[in-house]
């Protein structure tokens, strides 16, 4: 019964437009021609870039008709590319119907990005300052390497850490404003020009307690100094807290990847799931699956490759989900 419900599954053939998707989206190592369409994606990128630096430079004028060709061959990629997206958004959003998928990639993240990318050709290849949103192709980068790379970890613990983070963004703002206001209160009668108003010493108050230090407005008098110093102190403290925030969230993503590479971990009260016909997982995106069955999945391993993921990634049948119920 088995083997009938194997054969049955393989002989259901996919149709152009959803190998078209596999091919465009992130490409796993068993799909070769997906992760090759992926390197020439990052070749274009990586050109384009390098064309917008060495076109600054005079002595290379006589390469103007390699970048003119290049920009022009990019953006027939880029504007083919972007056709084929809204072609095949019905897969990447199954739930939505053809019109609101597509429109539903258009005002996404990654939508906008790919738009930015041929826009500026089009109707804004005359100013200069526009010409630089094509810079915006870098992003391309991130999201190919966003699912199985440290990238991808990064951006994981940001959004771990994030109320963290924002408190102690809150508490530097807060000793930049009082050290403003103190300053002012001590030093405007001596240099009213550089201390006109009580906020005027927020970009003093900014190169102190990051250490930058420019040094065009400092303290002339006793008591200014000596707040400076104060200041001084308390930066080293307060700075180290969101560095020490984001290094404790990289030991836990550290030790989470560690434990879903092992066979499992039920001391830890660790869950090994594997996606396929008999759970409901499979096409559903991680954050759907977290907040239905209550759990947090800590670690995605596809193809052999662990992951951190993050909740807009679809689970697909074979993959791996170390997950930790909430209790």
């Amino acid at each position: 019964m088995g083997n009938n419900r194997k054969s049955k599954k393989n002989t259901t053939p996919k149709t152009g437009r959803e190998r078209l998707f596999e091919i465009i989206q992130i490409g796993t190592r068993k799909d070769l021609l997906s992760t090759a369409f992926d390197m020439v994606l990052i070749t274009i990128i990586i050109l384009n870039i390098l064309s917008l630096i060495l076109e600054s430079f005079d002595q290379l004028s006589f390469l103007g008709n390699f970048f003119e060709f290049l920009d022009i061959f990019s953006i027939i990629f880029f504007l083919i590319e972007y056709v084929l997206r809204l072609a095949t958004a019905d897969y990447l959003y199954p739930d939505k119907s053809k019109a609101g998928a597509v429109l539903a990639f258009i005002i996404s993240f990654d939508g906008v990005i790919e738009l930015l990318t041929i826009l500026p050709f089009y109707y804004l290849s005359g100013f200069v300052v526009f010409r630089l949103l094509r810079v915006a192709r870098i992003f391309r980068l991130f999201k190919i390497n966003s699912t199985y790379d440290s990238f991808h970890v990064i951006l994981s613990v940001f959004r771990d850490k994030i109320s963290q983070i924002g408190a102690s963004v809150m508490i530097i703002l807060i000793l930049m404003l009082a050290s403003s206001l103190c300053m002012y209160s001590v030093e405007h009668e001596v240099q009213p020009e550089a201390f006109p108003n009580a906020l005027s010493g927020l970009w003093w108050a900014a190169t102190t307690i990051f250490t930058v230090g420019y040094g065009d407005v400092h303290p002339v008098t006793l008591m200014g100094k000596t707040i400076g110093i104060v200041v001084d102190f308390l930066a080293m403290a307060v700075v180290a807290i969101p560095t020490g925030i984001i290094s404790a969230g990289f030991v836990e993503k550290s030790t989470a990847l560690k434990r879903g590479q092992s066979s499992g971990d039920e001391k830890a009260g660790l869950i090994t799931v594997t996606v396929g016909p008999e759970n409901s997982y499979q096409g559903k995106e991680i954050g759907k699956i977290e907040n239905k069955d209550d759990i947090d999945i800590l670690v995605l391993i596809r193809d052999g490759v662990c992951a951190v993921p993050t909740r807009n990634i679809k689970v697909k049948s074979g993959d791996i989900l170390v997950c930790r119920r909430n209790d």
